[in-house]
Formats: structure tokens, C-alpha cells, sequence
């Protein structure tokens, strides 16, 4: 783990070599973060939106048939509660409850109810309310397919109280560990009814920008790492394997970060383009999977994209380390690349 941190300092050192950003950088670099952050956040909860239709929605207002409100709501209020964490880090207002309810309501505002599994399976209308604690107990199906529950309503004032102090007290771990640790014992407590999830990142994120780093963009194509990771600390008390997975993610936010500071992000009139692209790897990736595949069969599986744009999206990809090939020509087989 030594590696990587030395490798987050070093490029930590590249980014701060650029400050202070020009009003162009700083504004092609937030809208980025804003899409980027909203898109994967909401998509690990289960919201629809595509990350074309959340870049679209954000920059032009423009939405798709078919998708839900709430699904567009979210993307709105979670890019709000962004910029609104942007302007947070400009002062020095700490880590409260209050302030944490006042964020959870930004993040729900105008979300009035969500969908929530009963005792039958059955999907029930629950009501929501916004910045304010939940009143009813909470429980999620883990990634391992175990009922986990949440902290106890009547326990919940006492828990918060507790973190709260904890993160103020502790001074002892590198901050960015901290802020790990700070996400997962929030996501442990659940103290509202929805959105536990983006707060815990969000939360994480405004600690990480407090201290200089950019926010660690947890992406949703790691789901299920970044899920394991976390229950692993519930069934072993091990945060070693969460802590090196936003080590990971941290470092790819970082590089991205660098390529827009060097330029070779282009502008913000390029960027449909690059949205476009961002939609077919994606896709690509999530039907690439741990059994090695051909072109013939991904294209069977994506017949929209043609086997050129294909070719060049699968060798960008090869490029930056997200899959591997063994073989080659029409021999040539792809798979998912190990997390590390």
C-alpha cells in the first residue's frame, strides 16, 4: 500500500504545480467532477439515468422518455449538494449534525418517498424525510446475499454524536484514511430513511477537499469491489481492503484531474463527444467480464457499436490498464483487468 500513497503524493504535487487554476481549467474541471461524481453515486444506488443522459441533463436540462422524476431530481440535487460543498471548503464550517442534516435535505429536496423491500419481498412506498433522522429501523440485502441491519432510530442521536467526536478527537491516522473510516462508520450507522450511501461519499469527499485532494470518485463499474469492501469490515473488522480501494480510485480521480490541467481534456464544446465515448466503454466493460471474450461475441452483445469504434475503444482501454487481451488478430480475446 506504501506504492500508491507515494504515487497519490507525487501526483498531488503535479496538481498543486498548476494552482492557482485559470477560470477556464477550474470551470472545465467542475463541470467534469459534477457529471462524473453525479452519475456514478446515484448510478451505485440504483438510479437509471445513463451517464449520457445525466451529462445532458446537468449541462442542457434536456431529459429522456421514460425515466423516472426522482431518477432527475437526484442527479439535480446531488449536483447542487457538490456545489454546495465546493463553497463549504472555501470557509471553515466543520463536521456537525446540523450540517449534515442540512446537506441530506439538499440531496433529497423535493424526493418526497421511496421504494423500500417488505417483510414478503414485496417493493412498499416509503415516505421520506428530508434532513431529518429516520424513525423507522432500516435494512439492506448485502452484496453477500445476508440481511444486514442498521442502528437502532431510538439509538441513532447518540451514534452521530459519537462519530462526530471521534473525527474532531482523532489526529493520529494520514487523513485520507480518516476519511475512509469516516464514510464507513456513517454508512454503518444509516441514520436516514434514503441516501445514507451518497452522503457517506459525499461526506468522505468534503474531507478529502479540505485537505487538498480532489474527491474520490467512486466509479460504478466497481460496485461490487467497493460493496465487498465494505462488508468485509461488518463480518472481519478488516479496513485494510476498503482503504486500498479508494487509494485506487482516489489515484484514477487524480489522473483525471492532471488531464485536464495538462490539456488534454479539450474543452467544453468537446465534450459531447467524449460523454459519447465515456457511455461505450462502459458498456463495453460491463460486458467484458472475468471469462476471456472476442470482438464477434461483444458485438453480438452491443451490435450498435461498429466493429472500427469498437476496435479503438477496446484498444484504449487495453492502453489504460481497465481490461487485458491474450492473443491476437482474430484470435485475439479480452477480459476484465484485476482490481488492484
Amino acid at each position: 500500500m506504501n506504492k500508491i500513497i507515494q504515487k497519490i503524493e507525487e501526483l498531488q504535487v503535479k496538481i498543486n504545480a498548476y494552482k492557482p487554476f485559470s477560470k477556464e481549467i477550474l470551470k472545465l474541471w467542475q463541470e467534469k467532477l459534477r457529471i462524473d461524481w453525479t452519475y456514478n453515486s446515484n448510478a451505485i444506488e440504483g438510479n437509471t439515468l445513463t451517464y449520457g443522459e445525466t451529462a445532458f441533463f446537468l449541462r442542457e436540462g434536456l431529459t429522456s422518455e421514460g425515466k423516472p422524476l426522482k431518477d432527475y431530481l437526484e442527479a439535480k440535487n446531488h449536483a447542487e449538494a457538490i456545489d454546495y460543498l465546493l463553497d463549504v471548503i472555501k470557509g471553515d464550517r466543520e463536521i456537525t449534525e446540523s450540517f449534515i442534516k442540512e446537506l441530506h435535505a439538499l440531496l433529497l429536496k423535493d424526493i418526497h418517498f421511496t421504494y423500500a423491500k417488505g417483510g414478503n419481498g414485496q417493493l412498499i412506498k416509503k415516505p421520506l424525510n428530508a434532513g431529518k433522522y429516520k424513525v423507522l429501523p432500516n435494512h439492506v440485502l448485502t452484496i453477500s446475499g445476508k440481511i444486514h441491519k442498521y442502528v437502532d432510530p431510538i439509538h441513532i442521536q447518540d451514534e452521530m454524536e459519537s462519530l462526530i467526536k471521534w473525527f474532531n478527537k482523532e489526529k493520529v491516522i494520514n487523513i485520507i484514511e480518516k476519511a475512509c473510516i469516516f464514510h464507513y462508520k456513517f454508512a454503518a450507522i444509516h441514520p436516514f430513511d434514503d441516501g445514507n450511501g451518497r452522503m457517506a461519499r459525499l461526506l468522505m469527499n468534503l474531507i478529502l477537499m479540505r485537505a487538498g485532494y480532489p474527491p474520490c470518485i467512486i466509479k460504478n463499474i466497481n460496485r461490487k469491489k467497493y460493496l465487498e469492501s465494505l462488508e468485509l469490515i461488518d463480518v472481519e473488522n478488516n479496513y485494510q481492503q476498503f482503504v486500498a480501494f479508494i487509494y485506487e480510485e482516489l489515484l484514477s480521480t487524480q489522473k483525471k484531474m492532471l488531464d485536464v490541467l495538462e490539456g488534454k481534456e479539450g474543452d467544453l464544446e468537446d465534450y459531447p463527444k467524449k460523454i459519447n465515448r465515456n457511455e461505450r466503454e462502459e458498456k463495453i466493460i460491463n460486458v467484458i467480464g472475468e471469462k476471456p471474450i472476442s470482438i464477434s461475441q461483444i458485438i453480438e452483445k452491443i451490435p450498435q457499436i461498429k466493429r472500427p469504434t469498437l476496435k479503438s475503444d477496446l484498444n484504449r482501454l487495453l492502453k489504460a490498464k481497465k481490461i487485458k487481451r491474450n492473443g491476437a488478430g482474430k484470435g485475439a480475446v479480452y477480459y476484465a483487468a484485476p482490481h488492484a
